[in-house]
């Protein structure tokens, strides 16, 4: 299966304060973080909804402003013309996501039920996604899901999305707690 990764990383970081896609992790950032996090995982990646990127960059389908569907949209569409099978999700955020995210997560469509934007989609997907997208029904990840019929997955360890300067404390002080 030909799979093309995606990090969404087109939102506007209102509650960090800051850009935080270049908050600090690893000695890098997030966004280089969740590029090196998918690269084993997948046959490319890209970034989605942002140009200055360490990949190729994707911008947000029909435009900026639809949240994490506008970069799950562009992957698909790009998975679509370059003949890929399915298109991983996962937002810049999330650094701490499983090593076999892609293997979890396969058969799509499925997601993470603690992080519905980490997730697997067929191209085949893309046109019910198509369809929300341009309709006036509800541009949410889990109603994307639910016209897919995608297949909801737990895991069996803490999630952590970053949305504070807080959030990510917390995520380094368990990283350090945990390793």
């Amino acid at each position: 299966m030909k799979i093309l990764g995606v990090v969404l990383a087109g939102g506007r970081s209102s509650r960090f304060g800051s850009d935080k896609a270049e908050a600090s992790w690893h000695g890098g950032s997030l966004l280089d973080n969740a590029v090196t996090f998918l690269a084993p995982q997948v046959d490319e990646v890209r970034v989605a909804g942002r140009e200055d990127a360490p990949v190729a960059s994707l911008a947000d389908w029909p435009a900026p402003g639809f949240g994490p569907l506008g970069g799950i949209a562009a992957a698909l569409r790009e998975a679509c013309s370059r003949r890929f099978d399915a298109v991983l999700s996962i937002p810049v955020d999330a650094p701490m996501l499983p090593d076999d995210l892609s293997s979890t997560l396969q058969p799509g469509p499925s997601f993470l039920s603690e992080l519905p934007v980490a997730g697997c989609w067929p191209v085949e997907t893309l046109a019910p996604l198509e369809e929300l997208m341009l309709s006036d029904r509800s541009k949410s990840v889990r109603a994307f899901a639910e016209a897919c019929g995608a297949r909801t997955v737990s895991l069996d360890r803490p999630i952590f999305n970053i949305n504070t300067v807080d959030d990510l404390q917390r995520a380094h002080a368990f990283e350090r707690e945990t390793h």
